[in-house]
């Protein structure tokens, strides 16, 4: 069989389209439809079914579809371990980040990987919720804490601790927290995730551990949209220290309640299962472990 037309078959059932498969990459409609046909053909099956408004994909297309995508993926890994013998990585990598740490720090360090390996080319894809692997073709995605299921392959990134911190502008208008229990009297920046609100925050020092239950007006499911009305002024946040240490570093930010630390949290790189661990994997691995230790290290200035 063609692996065109099978690219094609998947990706007439992502779009749900011949005509959107075509525009998607500059075919006509006609040579898409053509594709779909021969393949049928071969097959000696109908893989969809054509209506007047949409294709609805059949049950042993669906079959067909999980087994095409096995095989095209196996051609993939076949070939990325061809190019390995000579000591390249070569490929497309599907990358999943975090909404605010990939916008804001790890989108230049993706150019510095495929500089490095110039054969590698990415397709980025933006979320705080773990993804699901098969259905978002997600080869890898760069998250904070470790997956609870155990089946997943888990690498750790680095561990860091996490800043308490709001802008000088709200800092004038409102003063600083000097106790983890002043936070009632503050608005706190809030984030959701899954349905869970993550509304306590944790403290501890040599005399204390206090476990604060904190409230805003305001919430959002993207990391970047909190941190965002932090630097604007819209109350007090509370994250992991790679995503505001450029704040902290330029004024933006100012840390609080300096004098208690929070639980570490950790940054891992996760894959499905040891089949994704290819090497375009490892060479990210190695450049975030570099760079996240870099930017960890940088000094804030007071």
């Amino acid at each position: 069989m063609n692996t065109s037309d099978l690219n094609l078959f998947i990706r007439i059932v992502e779009t749900g389209s011949i005509t959107e498969t075509a525009k998607q990459l500059n075919l006509t409609p006609a040579a898409v439809s053509s594709a779909l046909k021969r393949l049928e053909k071969q097959l000696n099956l109908q893989l969809l079914i054509r209506t007047t408004r949409r294709l609805r994909i059949t049950s042993q297309g669906e079959l067909f579809l999980y087994h095409c995508r096995q095989a095209l993926s196996s051609l993939e890994q076949g070939r990325i371990a061809a190019h390995q013998l000579e000591g390249k990585v070569s490929g497309k990598l599907q990358l999943s980040l975090p909404s605010d740490l990939g916008r804001n720090t790890v989108l230049p360090w993706i150019d510095e990987l495929l500089e490095l390996h110039p054969l590698l080319s990415v397709d980025l894809s933006l979320g705080d919720t773990l993804s699901n692997f098969f259905l978002d073709q997600v080869d890898v995605a760069l998250r904070f804490g470790k997956p609870e299921d155990s089946t997943m392959v888990s690498f750790q990134i680095a561990t860091m601790e996490r800043i308490t911190c709001a802008s000088p502008h709200y800092l004038s208008d409102f003063g600083a927290p000097s106790h983890p229990s002043d936070l009632s009297e503050h608005n706190c920046l809030l984030y959701r995730r899954g349905g869970r609100l993550f509304n306590e925050w944790e403290y501890l020092n040599e005399a204390e551990k206090l476990k604060i239950k904190v409230d805003g007006n305001r919430v959002s499911n993207d990391t970047d949209i909190v941190k965002r009305w932090a630097v604007s002024g819209k109350g007090i946040v509370c994250r992991a220290k790679i995503d505001v240490i450029s704040e902290l570093q330029s004024g933006a930010l100012i840390e609080v309640l300096s004098q208690y630390q929070s639980p570490q949290v950790e940054l891992h790189l996760v894959c499905a299962n040891r089949e994704q661990v290819t090497p375009a994997v490892i060479a990210l691995r190695e450049l975030l472990r570099k760079l996240v230790k870099q930017q960890l290290n940088n000094k804030v200035s007071i």
